[in-house]
């Protein structure tokens, strides 16, 4: 019973920072694909921080399953649609708005660790049992949960696997008969990255990239 209500604690932690985490990053992508020329999802009425619009119910179901059963929280919103038919440069348009994702969750990420560094003095010094303690310990619990889970989400997409956003990014760079047959790979790499993510390959990437991050993030709000 105790370790059920210490998993849903920890689904509750990182419900906010996750949902905010990938609902932003789907807003970045539309955002800067809309003022690149393609009106897609703008006109789908994506550009909204309304979670209706974004939740992917099996994206939803794999985060609370691995936040209340795994070490490694994972899922996914519905992804925004982005026609790189509309840019004046189709490549680098399909490569910027995919940068605009994981860029969104990397300041998200500096955003929970000042938020944790502005809030910590306080709980800490908050007398136990107080008020000031009973809504400070979630919130500074919280802001860890949105720096890490930000980090891991700015990471995982920058993965060069198709249909991730790194593959897009790394589209750009190869020559444009290779790159279209690098972005048809996307229908076999979703089923790549469960398996690499079952095996806990991706799990220990994450874990080497995110962990030196997460440290020098705390370190630059002051942590």
């Amino acid at each position: 019973m105790n370790d059920f209500i210490s998993d849903l604690n920890r689904l509750l932690i990182f419900f906010l920072p996750f949902a905010l985490g990938i609902i932003l990053h789907e807003v970045a992508h539309g955002y800067i694909a809309w003022r690149l020329g393609d009106p897609t999802a703008k006109n789908q009425g994506r550009l909204t921080l309304n979670p209706i619009k974004h939740v992917d119910p099996m994206g939803l179901a794999v985060f609370v399953l691995t936040a209340l059963f795994t070490g490694f929280v994972f899922g996914w919103a519905k992804p925004v649609p982005v026609d790189p038919r509309y840019f004046k440069n189709p490549r680098q348009g399909l490569m910027l708005s995919s940068m605009a994702g994981p860029a969104t969750n990397f300041a998200l990420a500096l955003c929970f660790a000042f938020a944790f560094t502005a809030l910590y003095g306080h709980a800490a010094t908050a007398p136990l049992g107080s008020t000031g303690a009973y809504f400070l310990d979630p919130l500074v619990r919280i802001c860890l949960a949105g720096v890490s889970v930000n980090l891991v989400l700015g990471v995982l997409n920058l993965i060069p696997i198709p249909p991730l956003d790194g593959s897009k990014v790394v589209q750009y760079f190869l020559p444009r008969d290779l790159a279209l047959k690098y972005l048809s790979l996307e229908r076999h790499g979703f089923l790549l990255l469960l398996l690499l993510i079952a095996f806990g390959v991706v799990g220990r990437f994450i874990r080497f990239i995110v962990e030196p991050l997460f440290t020098g993030v705390m370190t630059l709000a002051g942590a």
